[in-house]
Parts: C-alpha cells; sequence; structure tokens
C-alpha cells in the first residue's frame, strides 16, 4: 500500500536532487516542500530541536497537517524540521535522513543514510551505508533526455560530455588545473565535445575551456537562458568525464552504466573526497583520467543507492 511523502526541498541543489531520487524510486505518491531559511538556521541542532526554528515565515506556513508517513530530509539544517514533522504526528510520521545531522541527533532519525567515505565506526542499527550518492538518473530518463537533447547534443562519435564542477572548500579550481583537463580530454581523441558548467566553476576556467578545448560541438554555462541541458549530455555521450569535486556529478554520471573518467588532482580535492573515488574505482564505475592509459570502451556497473534506500524506507511499514 502506497504511503504519503515530504521532501524537505531547500536550496541545496545536490540535496534536492538526492531526494527526489530517493522519492522517485519509491514509487510513492511525495510533496516538495520548498523551505528556505532564516538566520537562526546557524544555530546547533541541539539548540533548534524538533521545532521550526530556522524557516522563514512562507517556509513554516507550509509545514501543517496532515502529515506524511514519511519526510525525506537531507543536511544538518533541515532535520529539525523533521524532527518537528515527527513530534507534531505522535511518532507516526518516519524520518528518513540523508548524511549526518549530528551524533547526538541520529537517535531521533528512522534510518540516516551515511556514504562509506564518511567512515562511521558506530554499530547504530539505524545508520545505513551506500557507495555513492542517491540519485534520479534511471534508464527511463535517460531515454527520455536522449529524445530530448540528441538532435542538439550530436556530432562525429565518440561524445565525450564533459562535466565540469569547481573549487570547494580550501581547494580551488585553478587555470592550471583547467590546462591539465584539456590536455587529459585531448589524449582520449573525442569526435565531438560536450560540456556543462556548474556556478561553482570560476569565470576564468570557463573561458579558458570554451577556447582550448579540442571539437567543441556544445557549451552550456550554468546559468544561461533556457533549459539546463545536464541529463541530456549524460544520455548522449559515449564517454563521460566528471570532476572529482561533486559527489553526486560523479554519482550520476555513474549510475549512466558508461564509461566514466574522473578527473581529480591531489591539490583538488580533500581526503573525504579521494576516499569516495577510491570507492567507485575499486567497484569499477569510474577510472582516473589522469593516470588512465587509453579509452575506456566497455560500460561500467550502474551507481544508484535510492534503490537500496528506497527498500530499506518500505520495510519500516
Amino acid at each position: 500500500m502506497s504511503k504519503t511523502v515530504w521532501i524537505l526541498a531547500d536550496d541545496r541543489a545536490g540535496n534536492v536532487n538526492q531526494l527526489l531520487g530517493v522519492a522517485e524510486a519509491l514509487k510513492w505518491p511525495f510533496e516538495c516542500k520548498n523551505i528556505r531559511y532564516n538566520t537562526y538556521v546557524r544555530l546547533p541542532n541541539i539548540i533548534r530541536g524538533a521545532s521550526l526554528i530556522g524557516l522563514d515565515a512562507a517556509s513554516q506556513k507550509q509545514i501543517q497537517s496532515p502529515w506524511p508517513d514519511v519526510v525525506l530530509s537531507a543536511g544538518r539544517r533541515s532535520f529539525p524540521v523533521a524532527r518537528y514533522i515527527k513530534k507534531q504526528s505522535h511518532g507516526q510520521t518516519k524520518i528518513v535522513q540523508l548524511m549526518n545531522p549530528g551524533s547526538s541527533q541520529i537517535c531521533y532519525a528512522d534510518v540516516v543514510v551515511l556514504p562509506e567515505h564518511d567512515q562511521y565506526r558506530g554499530h547504530n542499527p539505524r545508520i545505513m551505508t551506500i557507495a555513492g550518492t542517491p540519485n534520479r538518473v534511471t534508464s527511463a530518463l535517460l531515454a527520455q533526455a536522449r529524445l530530448k537533447w540528441q538532435n542538439v547534443l550530436s556530432g562525429p562519435q565518440p561524445i565525450v560530455s564533459v562535466i565540469v564542477g569547481g573549487a570547494t572548500k580550501n581547494k580551488p579550481f585553478t587555470l592550471d588545473m583547467a590546462a591539465l583537463l584539456v590536455r587529459r580530454v585531448t589524449a582520449l581523441n573525442p569526435g565531438t565535445v560536450c560540456v556543462t558548467t556548474s556556478r561553482r566553476t570560476p569565470a576564468e576556467v570557463v573561458t579558458f575551456l570554451k577556447e582550448q578545448l579540442p571539437k567543441v560541438g556544445f557549451f552550456y554555462v550554468f546559468g544561461d537562458s533556457g533549459e539546463n541541458p545536464y541529463f541530456g549530455l549524460l544520455a548522449c555521450a559515449d564517454i563521460l568525464v566528471v570532476t572529482g569535486d561533486s559527489m553526486s556529478m560523479c554519482s550520476e554520471c555513474c549510475a549512466t552504466g558508461k564509461p566514466v573518467y574522473l578527473f581529480a588532482p591531489d591539490e583538488m580535492m580533500s581526503d573525504k573526497h579521494k576516499r569516495f573515488h577510491q570507492t567507485l574505482y575499486r567497484a569499477g564505475y569510474a577510472v582516473n583520467l589522469e593516470t588512465a592509459i587509453s579509452p575506456v570502451l566497455q560500460g561500467n556497473a550502474f551507481l544508484n543507492p535510492a534503490i537500496q534506500i528506497a527498500e530499506r524506507i518500505q520495510s519500516l511499514f
């Protein structure tokens, strides 16, 4: 029997896509509660507790009965809202939390999903560990995106889609790194290169890649007018190259079952990112673009833990 699901969709697109992936895998009716925060969101969760403290007035008005059977949240900031919903439902709502809400908060969730690279060492039955991040990439989504974008994202084969992220905390994306990326993509002997950038891609890197990448047939800069072709680039590519700074983008590429190269220079990656990449390499989901000798022609295994998470949620009822 179907259950009702709420997604706490905040301003972090990567988190929201993970939640949507889980909800879509569940195949239960779901509703997105688009929440935004005020300055009180900076308070520790142990102080915010089970409350709407941290939400702006418009967001608070959305959080009212009838309460859902399941609330999906991701990241620290939305977790007190999930706790509030469970409290108001007298414990009937199940909380499924993606990412660690804080060690003192885990006991309030029904399931907390943590990536393997977080290296959680406890033995809490509420904890579920996964490889990669849940996502929305399915064969049906790719087929739909291919039909929509194949006339735009076309050209001599192989088509290499380059998914470009950017700087992370204390880890810049420099022009030297951009030059290395160009050299590595060129070494793949692409027939056509299709590119998309992210909101974190430095402007000077965007300009450099536009000028230096070979055989560019399509180049989308994040924020350009028109629809973002991201899923089209995944669907139409023969080979995928993705920068390793975004775990979500890496996981989405690896969910396609296509050959995936990670561009992950050591100086650009945190230790957590490096552990994540090693998980993907060991499992055969991706190869390191910097050390690969020749193009990978075979497809990889499909990575999408959203299905596993959906099965775990269904087991709660």
